[in-house]
């Protein structure tokens, strides 16, 4: 697993074999809250025949720990863990890598720092892709429960939870329209486990303040690339009508309005729910923008 430090922290990172075509763009994959690079591997294997795919684990989850007193001071917001700070990181990877063209696609929270990188850094990152997020509405008292449930799951795991009989079983069956699985629940258990603390908490209640949420229509509004938003039908956590209102802050749903793609029987997690029709629609996708 080869790793680049990024700030001070090592990155877990895996680039598959790159394009003959020097204008074939790399397609970055952005994991969403509590999770980590691998539930791209259904997608990949859809796509990587055709596109080079780059992933990796945010700061603080899977395999991107931080060491102990090693956190840089270079940020250039008063706190490491906002989706500005997570942006900064993605750009410095790719400057690493040397990826001069690229699209983002990011799941969840993965999708608000996709949306801040292609803002930050338009001359590397050609198009975005997010997958089941939407929001800038923010609603205080389901807000309010959304960040008290989160920093009780932080606070609370216990270590022995991953020796639960059968615990696989219920992961594989959370915020999904049908069970997946099994090894995706036992994965989901891992990357709870696994996620540093501070980060965790530092990513939820930083990307969930009013202010943060209030911020995406803007940036989505000012972005000059095409962006496009993928909703499953039976998403209960981050509902399509949220993922529709933040997408039409874009040119394209304004006058073309087919920047939105429901996908059908499909929860939280279309990237493992729905990988053959979601890489069939995003290969579309990126054949109509390709240069």
């Amino acid at each position: 697993m080869p790793t680049i430090d990024i700030l001070g922290v090592p990155h877990a990172y895996e680039l598959t074999s790159p394009s003959p075509k020097p204008s074939t763009p790399v397609l970055i994959f952005i994991h969403g809250w509590l999770l980590s690079r691998q539930y791209w591997l259904p997608l990949i294997n859809q796509l990587s025949p055709d596109y080079p795919c780059l992933t990796y684990d945010l700061r603080g989850f899977g395999e991107s720990q931080p060491i102990t007193n090693c956190l840089s001071t270079e940020y250039k917001t008063s706190s490491p863990y906002t989706l500005a700070a997570y942006a900064q990181d993605l750009i410095i990877l790719l400057e690493k890598l040397d990826i001069k063209r690229g699209w983002l696609v990011g799941h969840s929270l993965g999708g608000s720092i996709a949306l801040w990188g292609a803002d930050l850094c338009p001359e590397k990152i050609k198009g975005v892709v997010c997958l089941n997020a939407g929001g800038g509405i923010y609603l205080k008292e389901e807000f309010e429960r959304f960040r008290l449930a989160g920093k009780q799951l932080i606070k609370y795991r216990p270590p022995w939870l991953s020796n639960v009989p059968l615990i696989d079983v219920l992961f594989s069956r959370m915020m999904v329209a049908s069970p997946i699985d099994r090894q995706w629940g036992k994965q989901r258990v891992l990357d709870l486990m696994q996620a540093d603390p501070e980060a965790a908490l530092g990513s939820l209640l930083d990307s969930t303040t009013e202010a943060e949420v209030h911020l995406l229509p803007q940036i989505v509004s000012r972005l000059v690339q095409p962006v496009y938003f993928f909703s499953g039908d039976k998403d209960t956590v981050m509902e399509p009508q949220y993922v529709r209102y933040l997408a039409s802050f874009h040119e394209l749903f304004q006058y073309q309005a087919n920047n939105v793609i429901d996908l059908p029987n499909c929860g939280h997690l279309s990237m493992v729910e729905q990988p053959e029709l979601l890489g069939e629609k995003m290969l579309k996708i990126l054949m109509t923008h390709e240069v």
